[in-house]
């Protein structure tokens, strides 16, 4: 499906706080990410873009370890900066009025310029979002240094299937051997690439709609109104996913470690 980056940036800018708190398997993903960050990436790099900083979750956990002298934060709204202004840093951090020095690119990082001879780009659960990865990838390519690395999260085919199978809306997420498959052709050296299924469980269909809209994941329902009539039906068919857990929503996170290739 075509994706709309306007409608994308109001509806997390609108999700907000609410993200901050729904938004529990992005905090997981994140944290997963960081740990295999923490095992392949270097404790010193001088110089990061995070691409979809969003409400700072792999953010706050980056800084906590890595020791990094200038920090690219990006994003689509700048309604983001609000999460950061307790931005605590380590000491190695130059500070600047209190904080650490931080670089915004707000904007859709596909039409932004890319800072260069970046050490590291990372980014948690927003590469799901670009309209031309491959162009990206290339270009992240170019911006890190010889032998730097590139550790991202993103979501594969499985990813909110029950939305996909009963409404059709949802993006078109790429799968594992294709992802791996892109990399390499862009000289990104893939050093770890590892994929789970994330279930989640609601009370009540009603549940699971509410939560879509207060991650802002809702960004993908350009043309889908609900009447009356449609959600109950929904509601009625979103039993074959029940268990007795509760009702069944399904994240399938994607997570890699790439290196550029000198």
């Amino acid at each position: 499906m075509s994706i709309n980056k306007v409608l994308v940036a109001q509806r997390f800018a609108k999700a907000g706080q609410s993200y901050v708190e729904h938004a529990v398997v992005q905090k997981q993903i994140s944290v997963q990410l960081f740990e295999y960050l923490k095992v392949y990436c270097p404790q010193n790099l001088a110089s990061v873009l995070e691409i979809g900083c969003g409400s700072g979750n792999l953010t706050h956990l980056f800084q906590s370890h890595f020791q990094v002298e200038q920090l690219f934060l990006n994003d689509l709204y700048d309604d983001v900066e609000q999460h950061f202004l307790n931005f605590k840093s380590p000491l190695n951090l130059p500070f600047v009025k209190g904080r650490p020095k931080v670089n915004w690119l707000i904007g859709d990082i596909e039409q932004l310029n890319l800072p260069q001879s970046l050490d590291a780009v990372i980014s948690s659960s927003a590469l799901q979002w670009m309209i031309n990865l491959p162009a990206l990838l290339q270009r992240i390519r170019s911006a890190l240094k010889p032998n730097s690395y590139f550790g991202f999260s993103t979501f594969g085919p499985d990813n909110l299937t029950e939305i996909k199978q009963l409404t059709g809306q949802g993006l078109n997420y790429i799968d594992l051997q294709s992802l791996k498959r892109q990399l390499e052709q862009q000289d990104l050296e893939v050093l770890f690439i590892e994929q789970e299924v994330k279930p989640i469980y609601f009370d009540h269909p009603k549940s699971v709609l509410q939560h879509l809209k207060a991650t802002g994941v809702t960004a993908t329902a350009q043309s889908h109104r609900w009447t009356k009539q449609s959600l109950q039906q929904f509601y009625l068919d979103y039993q074959q996913f029940y268990d007795e857990q509760g009702f069944r929503l399904t994240y399938h996170p994607i997570y890699v470690i790439a290196r550029r290739i000198a």
